[in-house]
């Protein structure tokens, strides 16, 4: 494979600046809708008693999860030495900093009393698996800050498979950390289960790889450099077998729950019940963040089409999307199993399926944690040399032209 020049974008045209601006406007939006959120109370939203982890939460958890996913082209660049990854693991890294800053800034501006933030960070309870989420969020920042130190640096080169190994085994306990958020939680029917952490690394692979699949075609087309099918196809198929084992995953998770006869009530909620959070998982997670995805990677109709490795990546993202829905709204709004084998009901919907819609304000902060994550990768490409000036097929396939 022929040496790659990486190099800033110019980053002074109309384009560039319209976009900043036009993140920018969201990323307002998110802080009024914080600020109206903190001053009114959340009781403006669609959260409730029972239902206290909404849309915001969906799209922070989403964001966090592919924070992990998106560092993995370069841990499989360094730690595996695969050499057609390697020119794009500065990106890879800046982008996984990028949408973990986003989603943690969601969940700062969500918590009611931001303000407050210091006492959860100098005082640790650590029975509480969120203590310990804190080390591994604050600890990934600074290991793939290393990791970036010794891609960028001539001197520390040396030591960049090393601090890539470091970084690729601090993302698994990142998300297996976000996973067992919800494997801990024993109160919810629809978590509680050992297979919660794996199956969010898992879902971090695919979910990490859409986002920057999605970046890396933007940033071609925006900047008129050239990308070759090649490096899109490779991280197409790469895709695909994610999606599948995101699947095989869900597909285990169910049919455990189904085994299991105290499950099997909220397994009917989500499978069958649910109404809005049952549409979702068949027809947003399954059908479009599974199924749909997978066909345009590996059937002979699309795979060999241009737009068809950037459309599984939307999908897949928008799919993931739909399953952290499913996931946290629909775990929440099947009722809590007070007195099992009981029939509860009171007026303090005991019993009952709790009901919730997200707000304006909801939306407007959940959309900004995507805006930051964006508008901090933008900013990114024009100060460093993140982007390759060429990933033409004549450089990046060893078997071009023979």
């Amino acid at each position: 494979m022929a040496e790659v020049k990486h190099l800033e974008i110019d980053g002074t045209s109309a384009n560039y600046w319209a976009l900043l601006a036009l993140l920018g406007v969201f990323i307002l939006g998110g802080l009024g809708a914080m600020g109206y959120m903190e001053h009114n109370g959340h009781w403006v939203t669609g959260m409730t008693n029972q239902i206290v982890w909404g849309l915001p939460h969906v799209m922070a958890v989403f964001l966090i999860v592919a924070a992990s996913g998106a560092l993995n082209v370069a841990s499989i660049a360094s730690v595996f030495n695969k050499s057609v990854y390697k020119p794009l693991s500065p990106l890879s890294a800046f982008l996984a900093l990028a949408l973990l800053a986003g989603g943690l800034a969601v969940l700062v501006l969500d918590l009611g009393r931001p303000d407050r933030l210091m006492v959860a960070m100098t005082h640790y309870n650590f029975k509480s698996i969120f203590a310990w989420n804190i080390y591994l969020y604050n600890g990934f920042f600074a290991v793939v800050g290393l990791y970036l130190l010794t891609m960028l640096g001539s001197r520390l080169k040396p030591y960049s498979r090393l601090a890539g190994t470091l970084a690729f085994i601090w993302r698994l306990a990142l998300t297996t950390g976000t996973g067992s958020i919800f494997g801990f939680l024993v109160a919810r029917q629809a978590y509680d289960a050992a297979i919660m952490a794996p199956m969010f690394i898992v879902f971090s692979l695919a979910y990490g790889l859409a986002c920057f699949l999605l970046v890396l075609g933007a940033a071609y087309a925006a900047t008129g450099r050239e990308l070759g099918p090649f490096v899109v196809r490779r991280l197409g198929n790469l895709l695909g077998v994610f999606v599948a084992g995101s699947l095989y995953m869900t597909v285990v998770q169910h049919l455990t729950n189904l085994y299991s006869a105290e499950r099997q009530g909220v397994e009917a909620f989500l499978l069958l019940d649910g109404g809005t959070i049952t549409g979702l998982f068949w027809f947003g997670q399954v059908i479009v963040g599974y199924l749909a995805p997978l066909a345009l990677v590996y059937t002979p109709v699309y795979r060999d089409m241009p737009f068809a490795p950037y459309a599984a990546a939307a999908l897949t993202a928008v799919g993931g999307l739909a399953q952290m829905y499913v996931t946290i709204i629909g775990g929440q709004a099947y009722p809590l199993a007070l007195f099992p084998g009981m029939e509860v009901s009171s007026s303090f919907f005991d019993g009952a399926v709790n009901a919730y819609a997200p707000s304006l304000p909801e939306i407007m902060l959940a959309l900004s944690g995507v805006a930051i994550a964006l508008a901090i990768t933008a900013v990114v490409v024009k100060l460093f040399r993140v982007l390759p000036v060429s990933l033409a097929d004549a450089i990046t396939d060893p078997h071009h032209g023979i």
